[in-house]
């Protein structure tokens, strides 16, 4: 899927200025690129949400242009309000094709856990992402783990997910992503 986000350079600055951005249905961002000058934005919110409500996500690889230029570019992180939950502002990272990078992607778990079905436990996830570094066009969706083998006080560890070729793995490899717990009784 190919998304190209059309962004206009900012010249305004300040809290009052970026609230007359959101109220215009726009959100203040900012492109962080390799040796350039940071570039002050403006994308539109509906754009965002596009992006982050992808199968990829934050992981989203799309085409920005501004100022006659296209460029490949990424979410790096972006704020949102507690309350409402509106984003607040965007930080966007260029990316070059053909350089590795580091990104986090999700663990998706498949199958039920025998320690589950036979034995009365439950799935408790530990960690829910994993930090990989691969090619822009190697960056898997998710990344799923079978935990239909596991019994009462067994573990899935990120050192026994198989990873794609072109992904190397970044994260602690004895991290745990998932343990299947027996249920405490209450006194």
């Amino acid at each position: 899927m190919s998304i190209t986000v059309r962004a206009e350079r900012r010249e305004v600055f300040g809290k009052n200025a970026s609230r007359r951005i959101r109220r215009d249905g726009m959100i203040p961002a900012i492109l962080y690129g390799k040796n350039e000058v940071n570039v002050p934005l403006t994308v539109k919110k509906q754009d965002v949400f596009k992006i982050l409500k992808s199968d990829t996500g934050e992981n989203t690889i799309f085409k920005l242009s501004f100022d006659a230029e296209t460029k490949n570019t990424m979410i790096k992180e972006f704020q949102s309000d507690p309350v409402t939950d509106e984003i607040l502002h965007t930080d966007l990272i260029q990316i070059a094709m053909d350089e590795a990078i580091r990104v986090s992607v999700p663990i998706v778990s498949v199958g039920e856990a025998v320690g589950v079905k036979g034995e009365g436990g439950f799935v408790d996830f530990i960690t829910r992402e994993v930090e990989v570094e691969c090619l822009p066009k190697d960056i898997p969706e998710n990344i799923e783990i079978d935990i239909s083998e596991l019994h009462l006080n067994q573990s899935f560890k990120v050192e026994d997910v198989v990873f794609p070729e072109a992904v190397k793995l970044v994260s602690d490899p004895s991290a745990i992503l998932v343990v299947i717990e027996a249920p405490t009784k209450e006194e």
